[in-house]
């Protein structure tokens, strides 16, 4: 079976739209996914199922909006995919903090920028294949690379840091 990584996007932020992440890993066994387990508490979650991507991702949605009374998008990895954008890391000789050092998991391939990915610098960017990857030395709150790239409506996407997608890759792959 293989192992995959759930990513809830807008959850816990602020106090508002709470998810308790022992009721996620209720929720994913009530799915019959095996070996859940949750890391922080942003809706991140590793559990194996034979179940392919697409199916996991409308029914762990469904399960959130019948449980939470509120729609949550969810981003869906393999935990080999998790590795491959891990081991891409285009940004990792610069990038010498992983709390400012972030990925945007996508579902659908990212727009072309039509920008050059040092137009922000320091800031920098790269363009994966599902994926962009930002590096925000001076933090996110105000980045201009950032606020460059706004989420389209209809696109699903979220973002964690770099030290999260690492360890959330430990925890897949354990």
């Amino acid at each position: 079976m293989p192992t995959y990584v759930a990513l809830l996007r807008g959850i816990n932020l602020g106090g508002k739209r709470r998810v308790a992440m022992a009721d996620l890993r209720a929720w994913l066994a009530e799915l019959g996914y095996a070996d859940a387990r949750t890391l922080l508490q942003s809706g991140n979650a590793v559990f194996r199922t034979a179940k392919r991507v697409a199916t996991v991702e409308r029914e762990l949605e469904a399960k959130l909006a019948e449980r939470t009374g509120f729609g949550v998008d969810c981003v869906v990895r393999t935990a080999a995919e998790l590795r491959t954008v891990v081991e891409a890391d285009p940004l990792g000789s610069v990038a010498d903090n992983g709390s400012r050092y972030h990925v945007t998991f996508l579902r659908a391939a990212p727009p072309a920028p039509d920008f050059a990915p040092d137009t922000f610098a320091p800031e920098l960017f790269h363009v994966g294949p599902r994926e962009i990857y930002f590096w925000t030395p001076g933090g996110s709150i105000n980045s201009k690379v950032l606020a460059a790239f706004p989420v389209k409506k209809g696109e699903v996407a979220t973002m964690r840091n770099w030290n999260t997608v690492t360890k959330l890759l430990a925890m897949a792959e354990a």
